[in-house]
């Protein structure tokens, strides 16, 4: 029975991955509720996710070239093969093509061409690497620095500096300045001594000096540059603040004028590096992040000889642009960040990764493609709908908290009507003319579209805010709350099947995309959107004793999840999850009400052997089917603020007494708790 399964599995992974070798001409259709994916022999009173989901795991296997797959993976892999079609229809120079067009069609193109991308080498990279290689004193760095950071596009260049709403006034846009400087992602793979980070370091030092030898480098110098590298980076991770402590944006405020940007770092020359960038050298205002961070970093760079300022700038540069050189460094980067450090067998093909530089560097263009062709105004209506639905139940919700006192009712409420709703698409689509593509470039291409957006981020330090802006591409299958700008973001991407389904009926409609709708208003009402108020500002609008009120409630969620397991012996950190997880228990008793009111009136039917309820709270798990490696799981309990799959599921219902009345649970079930100790917040 067991070789037969595995046998089945190996043939659907097969299969799978035989059916990613082609486009798409349209998206696939699978309902919201997808009865074929339940595993109707569990008990959903102890495990609603493997009930609603047990079947779909089986069915779906973890993809070769995937660390973890999803409902949302699996949408946003078919999003990336129908716009494939779509690029390489324009790659095609004798198609009648908009410039614009032509512009996406020519950077897939130059992507897609694997063998001049190998024939070229290092010849691209090397006047960036002779650069730093006539770097002779120290004084010299803020101008190189600026350069490489515009080429590369990361953070990894040891800070970024760009342009952010002020945490005092959110309609101000002021310079910031960013830790950054890490290979590895969080501070803790180099702190830490047990038994798997000494060995993910180990590896990652043995990485670095591979890189090293691709660049040219004799094996014992390519050594010795990294464990410079490794020092650098651990030096800066000390002064790094933990994920936790970035949840809190009082820790992230800290504003000075230019001459206390010139202390943090006295050697460092910041008007040069500003000149540099191409924007104003002085600004009366900037928000370092982290002062102990650059405290540290110029402590670092004073101890660092040119050899060793070299050796990180040189691995920093070929790590963050090796998407865009030979395979001999896509593998290598591959090889690390893929395989040794999320478990990941088999590298992505190249379709897919060049798809996914299109949507990072040119996302609004191919947004409007895909809009084009998948996004009609009856979805958007009716989203729209569901949101004031839902925002609505969220005014219920505020008015009927026994802890909350008025005043502060009040304020919830002003920001609750403050709140924009973002569907879709932008209203005004972004101006890519700027961006020079040339066919036959693809490394010049990505440094242009870097250097394009870090240029288009640097003019808005000033300037009045954009409130239209997005900060995400229409295909994009995901949403989001931005508390500075107190707006809520679905784009189009993520209103299709199996999520939103117009052709089902409204309640797993609700309880799949409402739980999404209610999940992102709550985080304007969750541990760090709290702190903002209505406008978006840094401003404490709670009563001391509302503000305990609600860290009480909070903390029982926190207490929650702090028990689950997430992979070997690690637990969630729900200190890192806690805003998620109380945006996904407050979505869906947001969602629920909504539902509720939207049926007065109507007749809700039985299907599948689901009655309505029933059919609410399975629509709901089946968004998050999914399964990971175990790799992948231990990485993001470091640094993903999500719950994993499972108890985003039954971490939610658990606290829902409407749950256990529609399964009719009995007591002493692992989904039930006893009456009173339920979990609640909004």
């Amino acid at each position: 029975m067991k070789r037969l399964l595995l046998s089945a599995l190996l043939a659907a992974t097969l299969a799978a991955q035989a059916a990613d070798e082609t486009p798409l001409d349209a998206l696939p259709y699978t309902p919201s509720l997808d009865v074929t994916a339940m595993d109707r022999s569990a008990d959903p009173c102890d495990d609603l996710y493997r009930y609603a989901c047990g079947a779909w795991t089986q069915a779906n296997p973890i993809p070769a070239d995937q660390s973890r797959w999803s409902v949302y993976a699996k949408m946003a892999n078919e999003n990336q093969r129908y716009l494939w079609g779509v690029l390489a229809k324009l790659g095609d120079p004798a198609a009648e093509r908009s410039p614009t067009q032509a512009k996406l069609g020519d950077y897939f193109a130059a992507c897609m061409d694997e063998g001049a991308v190998q024939a070229a080498g290092l010849k691209p990279l090397q006047p960036l690497l002779d650069r730093i290689a006539a770097l002779r004193d120290k004084r010299d760095l803020p101008g190189l620095l600026a350069e490489l950071q515009l080429a590369a596009g990361s953070d990894r260049l040891f800070f970024s500096f760009s342009a952010g709403q002020d945490f005092a006034d959110a309609t101000r846009q002021i310079a910031f300045a960013h830790a950054g400087g890490l290979g590895l992602p969080d501070r803790d793979y180099y702190l830490k001594r047990d038994a798997k980070t000494l060995k993910i370091r180990q590896a990652y030092e043995a990485h670095v000096a591979h890189v090293f030898t691709l660049l040219g480098e004799a094996p014992a110098a390519a050594k010795a540059a990294a464990r410079s590298v490794l020092a650098t980076e651990t030096a800066l991770a000390r002064a790094s603040l933990s994920k936790v402590d970035k949840r809190d944006p009082y820790k992230t405020f800290h504003v000075v004028d230019a001459r206390g940007l010139k202390a943090l770092m006295p050697g460092f020359d910041w008007a040069g590096y500003q000149a540099a960038l191409g924007t104003a050298p002085w600004h009366a205002r900037y928000n370092v992040t982290e002062p102990a961070f650059f405290k540290a970093l110029g402590v670092r760079l004073k101890a660092m000889s040119v050899a060793d300022l070299q050796a990180y700038l040189r691995w920093q540069l070929a790590s963050s642009l090796s998407p865009a050189l030979g395979s001999a460094f896509v593998q290598a980067n591959f090889d690390f960040y893929g395989q040794t450090l999320t478990g990941t067998p088999q590298l992505k093909a190249r379709w897919k990764r060049c798809v996914q530089l299109v949507d990072l560097q040119l996302g609004e263009a191919l947004g409007q493609e895909f809009v084009a062709r998948n996004f009609t105004p009856e979805i958007k209506a009716a989203t729209v709908q569901m949101t004031d639905e839902i925002e609505a139940a969220m005014g219920r919700s505020i008015d009927g908290l026994t802890w909350m006192s008025a005043g502060t009712k009040a304020r919830a409420h002003a920001k609750l009507k403050a709140i924009v709703n973002k569907v879709g698409y932008p209203e005004r689509w972004r101006d890519y003319g700027a961006f020079a593509v040339q066919r036959g470039d693809f490394f010049g291409n990505v440094v242009r579209g870097n250097a394009f957006e870090h240029r288009r981020q640097l003019a808005k330090i000033g300037q009045p805010l954009d409130r239209g802006e997005w900060g995400m591409t229409p295909q994009t299958v995901n949403a989001y709350y931005d508390a500075q700008m107190n707006d809520i973001n679905f784009p189009a991407g993520v209103l299709q099947p199996p999520l939103y389904d117009p052709k089902l009926d409204a309640a797993p409609n609700y309880g799949n995309t409402g739980g999404t709708i209610g999940h992102e208003l709550t985080h304007g009402f969750d541990d760090e959107g709290r702190q903002f108020d209505a406008q978006g500002n840094l401003k404490n609008w709670w009563t001391p004793k509302d503000g305990r009120e609600f860290e009480k409630r909070a903390a029982c969620v926190a207490d929650q999840y702090a028990t689950y397991t997430v992979v070997d012996d690690i637990k969630i950190n729900s200190k890192l999850t806690l805003g998620e997880d109380l945006a996904d228990l407050g979505g869906l008793v947001l969602a629920w009400e909504a539902w509720k009111a939207h049926m007065v009136g109507k007749t809700a039917e039985s299907r599948d052997g689901l009655t309505p309820e029933q059919r609410f709270f399975v629509g709901f798990a089946q968004w998050d089917c999914a399964a990971a490696r175990p790799e992948a799981l231990r990485v993001h309990t470091k640094v993903d603020p999500h719950s994993p799959a499972k108890w985003r599921i039954n971490g939610v219902v658990v606290n829902m007494p409407e749950f256990e009345k529609a399964f009719a649970c009995k007591p002493g079930a692992k989904l039930v708790k006893p009456a009173g100790q339920h979990c609640k917040v909004w």
